[in-house]
Order: structure tokens, then C-alpha cells, then sequence
């Protein structure tokens, strides 16, 4: 007897290939499904098309299905990824902020898309291959992190909505990733257990961001170049290429303050303006987070204290969290380093995480 019909979000990759069989085996009626977000040729990079996206994944993605007898679709939401993820990217860089695309596309696009079509085909369920796990704790869905830490991957899903993770499986999410790659070979398909896994954005498949802005903005490169740098206090140490083309925490940066390293420590789009600094600059003790989603509870109480990822490989550091009107307030109990706006940041008690935004200063 079916446990229920399941659209599954495929890209082709090891991850969501076994939680398809995975979700087969255990008696779901499995429908995959595969997102085409964008175009190689427009991206104009010199790079063979790669990752999650490409159209040899997708072809991969579909033949497995195939080979494992349940059906298979490709949607494409080119028109979709391009007006909020791509234009937001481009917009992001040009205020002076660090996007996170890929945050954006799992959390605003896919999920949506996903839901959407799931209803359409009369799917109760909607599965991903992300390490990280979700269950009811009495009125709201809870992401926590995955079994295998080192994988994973519920920072990137703070912005989930309540709706979406009611109807959401993680298949992954109790498994670590040895053992997935074991069941491939296991189940014979040495060719996916080995293959490399892409942590290029997308659309940028030869990881050139500076040339794809040049590309996207006409005029962009002769507008900003000649901006200097400057440190703290205001003093000219050298000239750039121009700011959307700096990151904070960035070195090797063409100008050195002496003989340590000299890193990106604010950027300035008003005056074409990069700050720059040793480590220790990079350090700092407060932020806020914008654009709040909630998780775990529908609010966080002033004065709670959680443990806070200001990117995907952090570790984390504690704080205490307050509310800022519709923003929150996060004062670490310890300075962190390279707190970049634009980024997420996500907010855990224990392994649950009970919510996310995009990191402010003020």
C-alpha cells in the first residue's frame, strides 16, 4: 500500500537521486521532478556547463527515473529565476552587500515552484535531497540540522515557509553522507557515488561574479573603476577596480597596509569607497537580521539566548537576541569576524532551527 504520492525536487547529483530510490523503497509513489533555472549560453561564461542546473544533470536526473520505473518532469522557471534570484544578485552587489543565491532560490523559488506543481499532480508530499531534518512540535514545523554535521545543510533553509514544510520530507536528513554513497555503489551506480559535486552558483559556472556583473550592467566596469581605498579613518591607501567588485573578509586585494595581510572591511557605494583593515577589523559584536522568517516559534521572546551562523561553514557563536520592530538584534557574547550584509544569518537553539533573515548593520 502507497504511503502517498511524492513530487521529488531531482537534480541529478548523488543526494536527491537516493532519497528518490529511498522514498520508492519504502513504499511512496514517487513523481520527479527537475527545474531548469537558467541558460548556459547566456551566462557568457567560458566554463562547460556544470552543477545542479546543466542539461546533463537534467538528462540524469530523468534517466534514473526512468531506470527506477516512476515518472518524470522538467519544469522550467527560467522567467521566474531570472526576475528574483539573477536581478537580485546583480541589484545585491550594486548596494554594496554580498548576496546569497542560493539561500534565495531554495527558499523563495524552488519550494513555491515545487508546491505548486505538487498540487497540480495531486501530490501530497514534496521531497528535496537537503541533509537536515523536519518534524510537528504541536502547531509548527521545526527544521534541525541533519545527522551528519559536516553535510548539513538547514542554514540555508531558514527562509521555508510554515505551508511548505508542513508537506515536506528530507530523506536525507538521517543519513550521513558515507553511507549514501555506499547504498549507490550498492545499488550499482558507481558512476554517480564518484561524481563531482558542484558548489559553483549556478549561473555562474566558472565562479567569475566580477565578469558576470560587467556582463549584466551595461557601462558598469567605466562607472565605478578608479574608487579608492581607504582606511577607518578616512585615509586614501590606493585606488580599485570598483566596489561591487570587493566583498568583506576579501584579501589579496592589490593594496597592503604593511606586512600581515590586508582584508575588505567595509564597503562604501555612496562615494565608490572600500575600506579596508588588518583581521582584528573584521571582527565585531552586533548586527541585525531583516526580512525574518520563523520557524520553531512565532516569535523569539527579548533577551533569548541562541546560538547564531552568520554563513554556511560557521560554526556558530552564541547571542543574545532582541527584538529591533520588525527586525532583530543579535549581540554575540563574543566578536565574530567577516559579518558581510546581504548574507543570511540563522538562528539555532540546540539543532533546531528557529529562524533566519538577511544580515543588516545599522
Amino acid at each position: 500500500m502507497s504511503k502517498g504520492r511524492v513530487l521529488m525536487a531531482m537534480s541529478g547529483g548523488i543526494d536527491s537521486t537516493m532519497a528518490s530510490l529511498l522514498l520508492h523503497e519504502q513504499g511512496y509513489e514517487v513523481i520527479g521532478l527537475t527545474m531548469k533555472t537558467w541558460d548556459y549560453e547566456s551566462s557568457g561564461g567560458n566554463k562547460k556547463e556544470t552543477g545542479c542546473c546543466s542539461l546533463d544533470s537534467i538528462n540524469d536526473a530523468r534517466q534514473l527515473a526512468v531506470d527506477c520505473g516512476f515518472p518524470h518532469t522538467i519544469l522550467d522557471i527560467r522567467d521566474e529565476f531570472k526576475g528574483f534570484i539573477i536581478d537580485n544578485f546583480v541589484d545585491e552587489y550594486i548596494a554594496g552587500r554580498t548576496p546569497n543565491p542560493c539561500v534565495l532560490c531554495n527558499t523563495h523559488i524552488k519550494w513555491e515552484a515545487l508546491l505548486k506543481r505538487a498540487d497540480m499532480l495531486n501530490c501530497e508530499f514534496i521531497a528535496t535531497g537537503h541533509y537536515a531534518q523536519v518534524r510537528k512540535v504541536e502547531e509548527r514545523f521545526v527544521v534541525s540540522k541533519g545527522l551528519d554535521e559536516s553535510k548539513d545543510q538547514s542554514y540555508v533553509l531558514w527562509g521555508v515557509t510554515q505551508e511548505c514544510l508542513k508537506r515536506t520530507i528530507f530523506p536525507m536528513g538521517e543519513y550521513h553522507k558515507k553511507d549514501i554513497k555506499q547504498m549507490a555503489l550498492d545499488r550499482g551506480y558507481k558512476a554517480l557515488a564518484e561524481k563531482n559535486e558542484s558548489y559553483e552558483i549556478c549561473f555562474i559556472p566558472d565562479n567569475d561574479y566580477r565578469g558576470f556583473l560587467k556582463r549584466r550592467v551595461e557601462g558598469l566596469e567605466e562607472k565605478v573603476k578608479g574608487g579608492n581605498f581607504i582606511t577607518a579613518d578616512g585615509h586614501i591607501v590606493g585606488t580599485h577596480d570598483g566596489y561591487p567588485f570587493y566583498t568583506i573578509g576579501q584579501r589579496k586585494i592589490g593594496v597592503s597596509l604593511g606586512p600581515n595581510p590586508t582584508y575588505v572591511i567595509g564597503i562604501n557605494p555612496e562615494d565608490n569607497t572600500v575600506v579596508v583593515g588588518m583581521k582584528e577589523d573584521l571582527q565585531e559584536q552586533e548586527m541585525f537580521i531583516r526580512n525574518v522568517n520563523y520557524l520553531k516559534y512565532a516569535k523569539i521572546e527579548d533577551g533569548m539566548e541562541c546560538l547564531v551562523k552568520v554563513r554556511y561553514k560557521h560554526k556558530g557563536e552564541m547571542a543574545t537576541i532582541t527584538n529591533d520592530g520588525e527586525n532583530l538584534k543579535v549581540l554575540f557574547h563574543k566578536k565574530v569576524g567577516g559579518i558581510a550584509p546581504g548574507q543570511s544569518a540563522a538562528i539555532y537553539e540546540g539543532d533546531d532551527l528557529i529562524a533566519g533573515g538577511f544580515i543588516i548593520k545599522k
